[in-house]
């Protein structure tokens, strides 16, 4: 099997669940970082035994010449290091969110779609096992062939305190745009990985928090072009009964004409056929790295992709539709209206 090199910037937190992962993946050898500093740099090469820092991005690209790069940077930065590492004719893969605006994530599209290069967007959650093995589930028409709802339920509890998010990630207290942002994007991806292509938003966002400037509060109700409905249930400020409510960040109902699958917040599956019981649902998962070893399974996926020159399912061309009903949700709660996806 050929070894893929790669090179990857950005030293914040979630950055350590890539690098982690990347150490696991037999295909890939990560020689060098880019950090805003040596320093940081020099932290991460010393803990995950990668040879080569840099404080300078273009530097990295040209002395190293990687089969692709990893970009775990802010948003704001993704549109010049996708750009520069496409002059290069580097692969990418790149962390959500894609961009600040709609309009910087379509400019990303174009230069992508201009070029050689080929680019993954690194979204997870579609990846976590539990939401794989429901896909699954649903090809195999477990609970029907017709699907009536989906119901996300997410409750963080980790923003109530006037130092809220402080500990790990403590920019978010500053994001004028948080819950739908930051984490609903993710959920945007699941509802059009579960139920197809959505139609239509009306949404209602709030802060709860008065501490924070952006919305941690949302209820999202979603048309599908098959008829089906979804409804997203999602704060960051209450509280979860779960001993970890950041392992499956949530709970699922999905209903169809033939019965219902159920996720709970352990990871647990379960499926309930029109007039039985409620039976337990048997599949491999794992507590390790990041829910259930997504970031694992993502990466994984790019790198047999890249391999086999097949399609990435969120490749930057499929994920603008992600940030068109992102926009869309914030300017539904805004006019208080529902309103169609263009």
């Amino acid at each position: 099997m050929k070894t893929l090199k790669g090179v990857c910037i950005g030293t914040g937190y979630f950055s350590h669940f890539q690098y982690e992962a990347w150490q696991r993946i037999k295909e890939v050898e990560i020689v060098a970082v880019c950090g805003t500093s040596i320093e940081k740099a020099q932290i991460i090469c010393d803990k995950y035994g990668i040879k080569n820092a840099y404080d300078d991005y273009a530097t990295m690209l040209k002395q190293e010449n990687p089969d692709f790069v990893d970009i775990i940077t802010p948003p704001n930065t993704h549109l010049e290091f996708c750009k520069i590492a496409i002059d290069y004719h580097i692969d990418i893969i790149c962390q959500k969110p894609l961009a600040p605006t709609y309009e910087e994530s379509l400019q990303i599209a174009k230069l992508v779609e201009a070029s050689d290069v080929r680019m993954m967007v690194h979204e997870n959650f579609r990846f976590q096992p539990w939401h794989q093995e429901i896909k699954k589930l649903l090809n195999a028409k477990i609970i029907g062939d017709k699907l009536h709802t989906i119901n996300l339920r997410m409750r963080m509890g980790d923003g109530w305190q006037e130092d809220a998010y402080m500990n790990r990630q403590p920019y978010f207290r500053e994001m004028k745009q948080l819950l739908i942002y930051e984490t609903g994007v993710h959920y945007i991806d699941v509802f059009r990985f579960l139920g197809g292509e959505i139609t239509k938003v009306f949404a209602k966002l709030k802060t709860l928090n008065s501490n924070i400037k952006g919305e941690d509060f949302a209820w999202v109700h979603f048309d599908f072009e098959n008829e089906a409905l979804g409804f997203l249930d999602a704060n960051r400020f209450n509280e979860n009964t779960s001993e970890d409510p950041r392992f499956t960040f949530g709970t699922v109902l999905i209903e169809g004409n033939k019965g219902s699958i159920r996720l709970y917040d352990d990871g647990k599956i379960t499926i309930q056929p029109l007039g039985k019981k409620e039976i337990v649902h048997e599949y491999n998962y794992a507590n390790i790295n990041f829910a259930g070893d997504c970031v694992f399974t993502t990466q994984m996926y790019f790198i047999k992709h890249l391999l086999n020159n097949k399609p990435f399912s969120t490749d930057v061309s499929s994920y603008l539709k992600n940030i068109q009903i992102q926009d869309k949700i914030y300017e539904s709660s805004a006019l208080g209206t529902p309103l169609s996806i263009d």
